[in-house]
Formats: C-alpha cells, structure tokens, sequence
C-alpha cells in the first residue's frame, strides 16, 4: 500500500537513527580527465549491492579544492573515503584529516601503503617495459620518448620500466629524442604536449621510426603532430601510449597502448572501504592493503614494424647506405 501511494523511507532520517550515513565520499583530482571515468564507474558498480551512495567530488587538480571538499566529505560524515589521485599532492592532511576522523581510506593511483593506507595502483614499471618490449620486438630500435610530468606519480616508475627493457635489448636512446611533458593543468595539457612534442622531435632534424608516449592522450597529440608533418602512423612512424581509455580505442588509427583495468581497480577499492568499515565496526584491526594490477598490452592500429630499409630524417625517409 504504501509503495502503491509512492510512499518511500526517510533514509536520513533513519540514517540519523543509526548514527549511520551510509555515503562514501569518492574525491577525484580531475573528473573531465578519462582516465578517472571507469574507476568511478567501478566505484558505484561495486557500492550500490552494498547499499553505499558515493559522495563524488571533482578537485580539478587543485590542492586547495582537495584539500576543501576532503574536509566536506567528513563534515557530512562519509563512512569511508576513496581518493583517485595520480598527481603528486600533500597527503599530510589528508592523512591527519582522515585519522584523527577514524574514517577508512583507499587510494587509487599512488602507493600510500607506507604510511597506513590501503593503496591500489597498476604496476608502471611492468607497464614501461612491457611497452618498450613491444617495439623492440616489432623490429623499432630509433625510438622517441615523452615522459610523464614531474608532478605525476606515475611517471618516474614508467621510465624507469622503459630504461630496464631498453638496456636489456640493448637500445641507447638518442638524449635529443627524449622529451619531458610539463605539469599538467587540464587533461587537455597531455594532449597538447604531445603535439608540441611531435613538433619538437621533427624538428630535431632525428631519425626516429617510434614514438613511445607517456599515456594514450599524449599519444593522440603525438598522432596529431605527425599527420601535421605530412607522416602516417603506422606506415611511416609508430605510437604507443598508456592507460587504455575510450579515445584511444575510438580514434583512427586505434592506439596501441598499455592497459590500465581501470573499472576492476575501482571495484576492488569499494570492496575494500566497504571492508574496512565492516572491520571498524566490529573493532577489528585491519592492516593496510596494497594491490598492483597487472598491465596488459593492447594492439591496435598504430603500431607496426619501422620501415625496411629506411631512416627518417627530419620527416623525410631517405635510404639507408
């Protein structure tokens, strides 16, 4: 009767009741950016069966705007919080903000383990030289590389998997083929730096037949750049980037690029925070958790093997003597 009369619980008011919110506050360094929209979906696919409602906010790679919501979040006393944040912030407050609140936290994106949070992250060491392998396989030994901005955090661990696997095939890169993207402000900088970059490498004047970019959006800009200089890809040059988001597979040619499972990290993240309260709850200690997810290569169109028998220099291919 009462559902026929489109009658529904106060569930704040029963919230209250509990002392219960039954909210998770989920706060996102920038939610325009791709890369975060499956781990929010992952998040929700996994809160709903446990009747949470995630509490979304968007810093917008801010600190300041971190720093505020994080504090609204446990001012609407959220049960637990989960923090998508691959750029490099000051966790101190976080830390201190969400202990002394007795609130469970779980980041994605950055390693925290050490400092008592449970941390989900793709292992980007095995991602760089997973990456770098496939282009020494492919036959590429005159490679191009854009690293990640300094403020990322994933950027030091993938170059470091990039160098591993190059010294092992035994592949110097030329120090003028390697370039360093600027800290980012909106996702559009990646995309824009690896245009910028594109133009940078051809004007090097280098001979170069890949492009080793530091995630799928840079890789774009890269593409973009290249066609700009009048070169195909994969025909004349190929490019690799990072992630596996939706433009990459959409865009034509599709990228090749390292994986990211990115929705099932944000399923693993609800499962634990949902975890961690139940353990709070029955006043059980629970240590912090650390996951690295395995990435995976996906091939698409943009990579294949360099041109026989030939070099490009400064966007020209020219015979090898």
């Amino acid at each position: 009767m009462a559902q026929q009369l489109g009658y529904h619980p106060d569930a704040f008011a029963r919230s209250l009741r509990r002392r219960r919110s039954q909210t998770i506050g989920v706060l996102a360094y920038d939610l325009s950016d791709p890369y975060c929209i499956p781990i929010v979906r992952g998040i929700q696919a996994g809160l709903q069966p446990a009747s949470y409602l995630p509490l979304l906010m968007d810093a917008q790679t801010q600190r300041g705007l971190f720093d505020s919501y994080l504090q609204m979040i446990l001012e609407r006393r959220a049960e637990g919080v989960i923090v998508i944040a691959s750029w490099v912030f000051d966790e101190t407050n976080l830390l201190s903000d969400v202990q002394k609140n007795n609130v469970p936290i779980v980041i994605v994106s950055r390693d925290l383990t050490a400092r008592g949070v449970s941390s989900i992250l793709v292992d980007n060491e095995a991602g760089g030289a997973l990456a770098m392998r496939h282009l020494h396989e492919l036959g590429h030994r005159r490679i191009a590389v854009i690293r990640g901005p300094e403020e990322m955090f994933d950027s030091g661990p993938r170059w470091a998997g990039v160098q591993s696997a190059a010294a092992e095939a035994g592949i110097e890169f030329d120090p003028h083929l390697v370039f360093q993207l600027p800290n980012l402000v909106d996702p559009t900088s990646g995309f824009e730096g690896g245009l910028d970059c594109a133009r940078r490498m051809m004007a090097t004047g280098r001979p170069f037949t890949a492009v080793l970019a530091f995630d799928d959006l840079t890789a774009l800009g890269v593409v973009r750049g290249l066609l700009g200089a009048g070169l195909r890809v994969p025909e004349d040059c190929t490019v690799l980037g990072f992630d596996d988001v939706l433009p990459a597979e959409v865009s034509t040619p599709g990228i090749t690029t390292i994986r990211q499972p990115l929705r099932e990290m944000g399923l693993l993240a609800a499962e634990w925070v949902v975890d961690a309260i139940k353990a709070r709850e029955l006043r059980r200690e629970q240590k912090p958790r650390l996951h690295r997810a395995p990435p995976e290569l996906v091939v698409r169109m943009s990579s294949a093997g360099p041109v026989e028998r030939g070099k490009r220099t400064g966007g020209k291919l020219e015979l090898a003597t």
